[in-house]
C-alpha cells in the first residue's frame, strides 16, 4: 500500500506543478499515470511542439517544459506509478481513499486529485475511407519528431490551434507545407491564423480553405492527396506529397473514473471553482483540463492557477487544526535552490507549523 498526503491521477503539467505546490505546504504527493513517463500529452503527443503561452517564456517546447517541471519538483521527492491506470476508488470510515490501479497497485491518500487532462484519448480521424491503409506509410495523426519532415512535403489539414502551430513550425522544416481547412475561417489563436496568412503571402505555406482531403493515393507508401473543394464538388485536386497529417483533436474519454459518482458535464468533471475546484465528492478535486466550470479555459496556466487554489484547501482538510501563514516564495528562500535543495526545501516550508 502506497501512502502519501495528495494522491494525483495525472502526471501532465498541471498535475506536476501541483507537487510543487503541495512541497511548499510540506504536503507530500504520488502520481498515477497510464503513460510510462510524466509529462502528459507533452510528453507523448507533441514534445517538439512550441508553447507560447506559459508566462515568462516567449516559446518553450512541451517536452522541456515537462523536463523544466520535473527539475523544479526534484526537491520533494515525489512518488511515481506509472503505466497504470486508476481504476476504482474507495472511500473509507475516516474520510480518506484508497484508489487503486488497473495492476492492482493501491494507494492511501485523505486528498485525491484528479489531473487527467483530456483523461484517455485517441485522435479523431477524418472520414476518408482509405486511410487506414497509409497509417504509418505517410498518414501520422501525430508530430512527435519535427525532424522526420525535413526537406519533405506535407500537407496538413485542420483548423485549430495544433494544425496552425505545425503548420507555422515545419515552414522552416519541410521543403512544401500545404494546410487544407474546410472552412474560410479557423478556430485557433488569431496570432497563429495571422502568422500563417503571413506565411501564406510570401509562399512559405499552400494555404486551401474552403476544401477538403477526400481521398489517398499510392502503392505501398502515400504518393498524393486528393482535394475536393467546396465551391464545386466536381473539382478536384491532386497533390503530391510524402506525408498527410490530419489535425483535428483528440476525442476525450474519462474511462474508469466516470464511474466513480462524480459530477459529469460533457465529458468534463464539474468543480466548485468560487473556492477551491472541489468535486461533488469532498477530498476529491479536479484540476487542468478535465474539469468544467463557468468560464472555463483549457488552458496550462489555468491548470497551474488551479493547482495552487486546490493545494491551499487541501492542506486546511489533511490540518484542520493548523493555521498556515503564507509566504512569497522569494522571502521563503525557494528562489534559486542553490547549495542543498533539501535545505532550501526546510526554508521553504518554515512557516508552516
Amino acid at each position: 500500500m502506497i501512502k502519501t498526503d495528495i494522491l494525483i491521477i495525472g502526471a501532465g503539467p498541471t498535475g506536476l506543478f501541483a507537487v510543487f505546490e503541495a512541497g511548499l505546504l510540506k504536503l507530500k504527493c504520488h502520481l498515477i499515470d497510464a503513460l510510462p513517463q510524466p509529462g502528459g500529452q507533452c510528453s507523448e503527443i507533441y514534445p517538439k511542439k512550441p508553447i507560447y503561452d506559459i508566462p515568462g517564456f516567449p516559446e518553450v517546447l512541451a517536452g522541456d517544459l515537462v523536463t523544466n517541471l520535473m527539475e523544479q519538483i526534484k526537491p520533494f521527492e515525489p512518488g511515481f506509478t506509472l503505466g497504470e491506470r486508476a481504476q476504482t476508488i474507495d472511500k473509507q470510515g475516516d474520510g480518506s481513499f484508497i484508489v487503486t490501479t488497473n495492476k492492482g497497485t493501491k494507494h492511501h491518500a485523505p486528498v485525491v486529485v484528479i489531473a487527467g487532462g483530456l483523461g484517455s484519448f485517441e485522435p479523431r480521424k477524418p472520414p476518408i475511407a482509405n486511410i487506414a491503409k497509409f497509417e504509418d506509410k505517410g498518414v501520422a495523426y501525430i508530430i512527435r519528431e519535427p525532424e522526420v519532415y525535413r526537406d519533405k512535403k506535407v500537407v496538413i489539414a485542420g483548423g485549430g490551434d495544433s494544425a496552425l502551430d505545425w503548420a507555422i513550425y515545419l515552414a522552416d522544416v519541410a521543403s512544401e507545407v500545404s494546410l487544407v481547412h474546410r472552412r474560410n475561417d479557423f478556430r485557433g489563436a488569431l496570432d497563429s491564423v495571422e502568422k500563417v496568412e503571413e506565411l501564406s503571402k510570401i509562399g512559405k505555406i499552400n494555404l486551401i480553405t474552403n476544401a477538403e482531403v477526400t481521398d489517398l493515393q499510392g502503392e505501398d507508401e502515400l504518393k498524393n492527396v486528393v482535394i475536393t473543394h467546396k465551391a464545386s464538388a466536381s473539382e478536384k485536386e491532386i497533390k503530391e506529397t510524402d506525408y498527410f497529417i490530419p489535425l483535428f483533436g483528440l476525442s476525450p474519454k474519462l474511462g474508469p473514473i466516470a464511474d466513480w459518482g462524480l459530477e459529469i458535464e460533457k465529458n468534463a468533471i464539474k468543480v466548485d471553482n468560487a473556492y477551491d475546484y472541489q468535486t461533488n465528492i469532498p477530498g476529491v478535486y479536479a484540476i487542468g483540463d478535465v474539469n468544467t466550470y463557468p468560464g472555463k479555459l483549457k488552458l496550462i496556466l489555468c491548470g497551474f492557477h488551479e493547482a495552487a487554489i486546490m493545494c491551499q484547501s487541501a492542506y486546511q482538510r489533511i490540518f484542520p487544526d493548523k493555521k498556515y501563514v503564507m509566504k512569497y516564495t522569494t522571502v521563503s528562500g525557494v528562489s534559486g535552490f542553490d547549495g542543498s535543495k533539501k535545505e532550501a526545501k526546510k526554508e521553504v516550508v518554515k512557516s508552516i507549523n
